[in-house]
């Protein structure tokens, strides 16, 4: 759930207006350069988590040798995490029903074992998660 894609940083008077050329819809403006770069990230993690959602594929990024930067402009590539972006906007806890035998069960209750919490470190250690 890594990604890189190229942007088009466009220097403009009072700020800088981005837009990442292998979308339709991806543009974000700044002040600054650096708040620009925050910005475009966050503008393409937004863009990539919806589209994992919607079930649709993620373009192949454009090789950043063959955009045409013009003369207030500079291209420069932007990474971003879908996984670490759900992580921090999409916490929201749901509940799950399980099932375990009555004996595990009496042991780990009588151990203060927290169920929820050992699920969790379960399915992290399962999926590669950290």
């Amino acid at each position: 759930m890594k990604y890189v894609y190229p942007a088009i940083f466009t220097e403009e008077e009072g700020g800088v207006s981005i837009h990442f050329p292998d979308f339709d819809s991806c543009y974000t403006s700044a002040e600054t350069v650096a708040d620009g770069l925050a910005m475009a990230t966050d503008v393409l993690c937004l863009t990539l988590y919806d589209m994992e959602e919607s079930g649709q594929p993620a373009p192949a990024p454009s090789r950043i040798k063959e955009l045409q930067a013009g003369e207030n402009e500079f291209a420069t590539l932007v990474s971003c995490d879908t996984l670490e972006y759900r992580k921090l906007y999409n916490n929201q806890a749901v509940k799950k029903t399980l099932t375990v035998p009555a004996w595990l069960d009496q042991q780990a209750k009588a151990a203060n074992v927290n169920f929820s919490q050992v699920l969790q470190d379960g399915l992290k250690q399962r999926l590669g998660i950290q």
